[in-house]
């Protein structure tokens, strides 16, 4: 395959890739970290973390070169279930910490559930990007509430950093969201590129807040 020839698709190729390779040290760390201090903590954001790796490692692949319609739409779709799931796990991490490291028997498999139902209606159908707004925007604005909520109750460490990290996150998306960002920073970058700029800052934001978590019970 040859390496497109749009300069935006080649930001949005690039910043595609760097997004995976920061959410895959970072479930390393997370999955190390809560090993010695909360396995399951560590179990469920390393996995969030993984799955984000893998759908941002397929968008750099989608954006980044030449193929048929066809390929890019077959790549699309373990992109799409990878972040159904990502999102799902979103909140069952926000869960685990807002009921003080447990959760509820069957939130797992239903979260699991929702992700896949979002990924079986991208298949339904096509083009149907609004649809992954509007479920992304639902699960951000949750997890925001709960890492609010925790601040204030001074119940978790970190959760004013996670806060933040959400934040910024939902800013990200708010940028994709919009379609119309255009930039140049040494090389092209339209909303895509964009968003993944603003995500990468987020997802500091969240390692720096969970490892505060997970540190300071080792620690205890």
């Amino acid at each position: 395959m040859e390496i497109i020839n749009v300069p935006t698709e080649q930001t949005t190729a690039a910043t595609d890739a760097l997004v995976a390779i920061m959410a895959a040290v970072f479930a390393v760390t997370l999955s190390m970290e809560g090993g010695r201090s909360d396995r399951t903590k560590g179990r469920i954001w390393s996995a969030t973390l993984g799955l984000l790796a893998v759908a941002a490692a397929a968008g750099a692949i989608a954006h980044g070169f030449q193929m048929t319609e066809r390929t890019n739409e077959l790549l699309w779709m373990p992109l799409n279930l990878a972040l159904g799931v990502t999102v799902a796990l979103f909140v069952v991490g926000a869960v685990y910490d807002l009921r003080s490291f447990s959760l509820p028997r069957l939130l797992v498999p239903i979260m699991l559930a929702v992700g896949v139902a979002f990924f079986v209606v991208t298949v339904l159908i096509p083009e149907s990007f609004m649809v992954f707004v509007i479920y992304e925007a639902i699960a951000m604005f949750f997890a925001l509430v709960v890492y609010i909520v925790l601040t204030a109750r001074q119940t978790l460490r970190g959760a004013a950093t996670m806060a933040a990290g959400v934040l910024v996150s939902i800013v990200a998306a708010a940028v994709q969201a919009t379609g119309s960002v255009r930039f140049t920073l040494i090389w092209d970058f339209d909303h895509n590129g964009a968003f993944h700029l603003i995500q990468m800052v987020g997802l500091v934001f969240l390692l720096i807040g969970l490892r505060a978590d997970l540190v300071s019970r080792r620690n205890a």
